[in-house]
């Protein structure tokens, strides 16, 4: 981790969950949440940060529960959900260039009229130029999670750190929306994070971090100003490492 005089971190991944694009719709994608997401990042960018995205698909569709719950091939239902990632990372790519954050939109799976093709000196290239690169299609591949995806990225582009945006703020010893007398934990290692079964972050993810030394950041998004109190290195959230 570099430190700067205003940031603690030179570059990073924010892992965003479809559901944070929602709002209070329950679905689809809210203007004012995505609005709200936009100015959090272009704080962050105003930073001199490089910043690349990864973005769920929750808000409009699942591959594993739909997989189990609609009968879909589980193979057919991922490479849905990759679909849907493209349409937030286009929608979220739309609202930061109203407020003139220049962006970019990579995939992993080709589509030459909607985003780039992925390629790794392609998005180096677009962080050392300053532009927010957002990668979508999570790997290109059934059976990974946006949460490896993110993990796999923020490795190859070589991201000081994830931060993993949830709407709580951190990890609890069990879900706090369910248990009152759940207790927050302010850092803990990866193992202990196995040891646990803590169902904050995909262990694929986390086993890719722990081989990478590459800490993890959860914190609560939906606190305006969170993303840049994490950078600047407000000890918010919990950390993983």
């Amino acid at each position: 981790m570099t430190k700067n005089n205003k940031s603690a971190f030179n570059r990073v991944l924010l892992k965003l969950s479809g559901e944070s694009l929602q709002g209070s719709k329950g679905y689809g994608i809210d203007p004012q949440s995505i609005k709200s997401i936009a100015m959090q990042i272009k704080e962050v960018n105003n930073l001199g940060v490089d910043i690349a995205v990864v973005i769920g698909a929750g808000n409009i569709f699942r591959g594993i529960p739909n997989s189990k719950k609609e009968g879909i091939d589980r193979s057919t239902a991922d490479y849905m959900g990759m679909l849907a990632t493209v349409i937030n990372g286009l929608a979220l790519q739309d609202s930061l260039e109203k407020i003139n954050v220049p962006t970019r939109v990579l995939t992993a799976i080709e589509m030459n009229e909607l985003a780039e093709s992925y390629i790794r000196r392609r998005a180096m290239r677009h962080l050392e130029k300053k532009r927010v690169i957002i990668f979508v299609a999570g790997t290109g591949n059934p059976y990974f999670t946006t949460d490896t995806a993110a993990a796999l990225r923020a490795i190859e582009i070589g991201a000081d750190a994830i931060l993993k945006a949830t709407k709580v703020d951190g990890v609890y010893t069990s879900d706090p929306m369910k248990n009152k007398k759940a207790k927050k934990i302010k850092s803990l290692s990866y193992m202990e994070f196995f040891e646990q079964e803590l169902k904050v972050m995909d262990l694929t993810a986390v086993s890719l971090c722990m081989d990478n030394k590459l800490p993890i950041i959860v914190f609560d998004l939906l606190k305006k100003g969170n993303i840049k109190r994490v950078i600047t290195g407000s000890k918010i959230g919990t950390v993983i490492k």
